[in-house]
């Protein structure tokens, strides 16, 4: 199923679990090179991944020379947003028509973040939905630019209040576009303690009628936080992926990589097994449980033939092979066809109007 599909095809009336769309965040991590491009593409999909999205802007639209950082100094020692961009912005719209058809010829779905109406008018023609990152929630003028495009928006809700996430959707309401909202913490990276996946929650509540994800930024560790963050409701999660987590720079240190994204889909596999179907039927592993471990009425004392049934008559013991205790209102007044001698299980043959 595509993204697109999926945003548009949902129902808040379908509360089963499912396994999220998984989304690896590969952002600017091809640091300007074509082959390190292509090789996070068919790392990703190794890896499980359902889509590869990259960001796509230039350091002169999205910020000005004298913007301050926001993340680690000792893992990204570049102190400007400016300064930052500039290294990582020299992919256009050749090096993302190239790189989406990669994206069609492996079997992963392509997305990119623009962050200006430039890429955003050449990134329509490649993808069919379009993200908002968190750091342009509440610039409307881009907001409205990206849904005259007619397509879905996944909007990040990163560094947000309630009111302003009500605010954004009313804007995009207003378009008639489908939207999903992704739970996101705008630290790089975000400390466990920070993670407040509970707001996953508050989401699915305040939004019942919009599909719900979750945005990761903690370390990867044993992908646990994506595990939690599923089993929350998330149905799409995005994370940064790097082909090497060694490397220095914003975005390497705190991805995941395939192996990370091998460990999701093993941890998913057991999950699911452990969770199961959603309804309620004995197993066929429980039949044997089902007819020994329950109860039948049984003769709680010898019955001659003839006599009419009353309460001193039975009682109820395993196994559960003769007559349902749930029918002890009907077998009283009923008349033994014969004796039936104490202790004896009930069936129906034993008894008659």
């Amino acid at each position: 199923m595509s993204l697109r599909t999926l945003i548009e095809s949902y129902s808040p009336s379908d509360t089963t679990l499912r396994r999220p769309y998984l989304i690896a965040e590969a952002g600017v991590n091809h640091e300007g090179d074509m082959n390190i491009a292509r090789r996070l593409i068919d790392e990703a999909h190794e890896g499980g991944a359902d889509a590869i999205k990259f960001q796509t802007y230039k350091a002169d639209t999205i910020a000005s020379k004298n913007s301050p950082s926001y993340w680690d100094l000792t893992k990204e020692p570049t102190d400007s947003q400016h300064k930052l961009f500039q290294k990582y912005d020299k992919f256009w719209k050749k090096e993302y028509e190239d790189l989406a058809r990669y994206c069609e010829k492996v079997g992963i779905e392509f997305l990119s973040t623009p962050f200006d109406v430039e890429s955003a008018r050449f990134l329509n023609e490649m993808m069919g939905v379009f993200k908002i990152s968190s750091s342009d929630m509440n610039n409307k003028p881009f907001i409205d630019y990206l849904c005259g495009f007619g397509k879905p928006i996944i909007l990040s809700t990163g560094a947000s209040y309630m009111w302003e996430v009500e605010q954004s959707l009313s804007w995009i309401d207003s378009h008639g576009t489908p939207v999903a909202l992704l739970h996101c913490i705008l630290n790089y990276p975000t400390d466990d303690k920070n993670a407040n996946l509970a707001m996953l929650q508050s989401l699915k509540q305040k939004f019942s009628d919009r599909v719900i994800g979750y945005s990761d930024h903690t370390l990867p560790k044993n992908m646990k936080t994506l595990e939690v963050a599923t089993l929350l409701g998330a149905r799409i999660i995005e994370k940064h992926f790097t082909h090497d987590k060694t490397l220095p720079g914003n975005d390497h240190y705190h991805a995941m990589d395939k192996n990370d994204l091998k460990n999701f889909h093993q941890r998913m596999a057991a999950l699911f097994e452990l969770l199961g179907s959603n309804c309620r039927k004995p197993l066929p592993s429980e039949e044997i449980s089902r007819s020994n471990a329950r109860r039948s009425l049984v003769a709680a004392r010898q019955i001659p033939k003839g006599k009419v049934i009353d309460a001193g008559d039975l009682t109820w013991k395993r196994p559960g092979q003769g007559i349902d205790p749930r029918e002890y209102d009907r077998v009283i007044g009923l008349k033994a066809v014969k004796q039936i001698d104490e202790d004896t299980v009930l069936t129906w043959s034993l008894l008659n109007d």
